[in-house]
């Protein structure tokens, strides 16, 4: 579809393309006078009146087409583009063939699609081959039959949940595999080339790193001392020195009782009891305070023993008195009867 418009009463003939909602002039220079003199501006101006002008050309292009009425107003259908825009990236290369798919070209195998419903020996009805509710599905079998070559100690349902978890994370390995070996041909989009590089499967390019011959003998003596024994009853390998022990043993006392374990016992306290006593020795007895606490303490017991004398000659006292007492009044009474 072509406009025509006037411009300076030259008539010049823009290229719109409604599919891809593009306009263009194939015929259109710049002037001289802008290009020789190279001034910034005069080029912006033009090239603003000339965008306006394939803007407006694309307008009176959409108007022109039939047109649907709608709430927010006129609906067009635009015709299918005619200019072919190049891509922004390459064509994505083909990826290579899977191990499956190398292995099916060569023996012949093709694929063929199975049936979305398959009978379902159990209900004896049609159900889903894939999903909630499949037909024969292997979790929902409440008895499995027995074989001769069984083993009567193994739980068969327990066997049949690690088989399936086995080989859903093998189809998983594969699978990242396969996009490894697409990531190196270039047969992937960019973002998930990416992602599909930084894979921590098995075939990377990074090379192990290699222990030398000191790292593998640490790591053997450390395994080989960490046994209750040290390493001591360990079965050695042909060729294998026996661990070097760094450091110091530890000493500890017999754990059975034989001769002379009394006296290694006063030993060992009497020798803490010296290291505990010569250090810090002014902290741990203070003979001032000692001496102090002991003349308190004699004090106090003096007084109470003069308060519990006192108490007791005090007690005496007022026995005494009453007894006397009782002693007059009795010998009055005998003398007023003799009379």
């Amino acid at each position: 579809m072509a406009t025509e418009m006037e411009t300076g009463g030259n008539q010049s003939q823009f290229e719109v393309d409604l599919g891809n909602l593009m306009a263009f002039d194939s015929h259109h220079t710049f002037s001289s006078s802008s290009s020789s003199s190279g001034s910034r501006a005069e080029l912006v101006k033009e090239c603003l009146n000339k965008g306006t002008e394939l803007v407006q050309a694309i307008a009176d292009s959409l108007f022109s087409l039939p047109s649907t009425e709608d709430i927010d107003g006129p609906l067009v259908k635009l015709p299918p583009p005619t200019t072919k825009l190049p891509r922004q990236k390459h064509l994505p290369k083909p990826a290579p063939p899977t191990k499956w798919e190398a292995f099916a070209q060569k023996r012949g195998i093709q694929k063929r699609k199975k049936d979305k419903i398959v009978y379902d020996e159990q209900s004896g009805t049609w159900k889903r081959r894939f999903g909630y509710d499949r037909a024969n599905d292997e979790d929902a079998i409440p008895i499995i039959e027995a074989k001769p070559t069984d083993d009567p100690t193994e739980d068969p349902f327990a066997k049949r949940r690690e088989d399936k978890k086995n080989r859903v994370q093998k189809n998983e390995k594969n699978r990242l595999q396969n996009l490894k070996e697409a990531a190196k041909f270039g047969a992937l989009p960019s973002h998930v080339q990416l992602a599909a590089r930084a894979l921590p499967i098995t075939g990377t390019q990074a090379a192990p790193k290699k222990f030398t011959k000191d790292e593998l003998g640490n790591v053997a003596g450390m395994a080989a001392t960490s046994t209750a024994s040290g390493g001591k009853f360990d079965r050695k390998l042909a060729g294998e020195k026996p661990a070097q022990h760094k450091g110091k043993y530890r000493k500890f006392l017999p754990v059975v009782e034989g001769t002379g374990i009394g006296s290694l016992e006063k030993e060992q306290t009497e020798k803490v009891l010296n290291k505990i006593m010569s250090k810090n020795s002014h902290d741990i007895l203070n003979v001032s305070k000692a001496v102090t606490m002991t003349n308190v303490k004699r004090e106090k017991k003096r007084k109470n023993d003069k308060r519990s004398t006192s108490a007791t000659d005090s007690k005496l006292k007022t026995q005494k008195k009453s007894f006397k007492k009782g002693d007059v009044k009795k010998g009055g009474n005998k003398a007023k009867g003799k009379k």
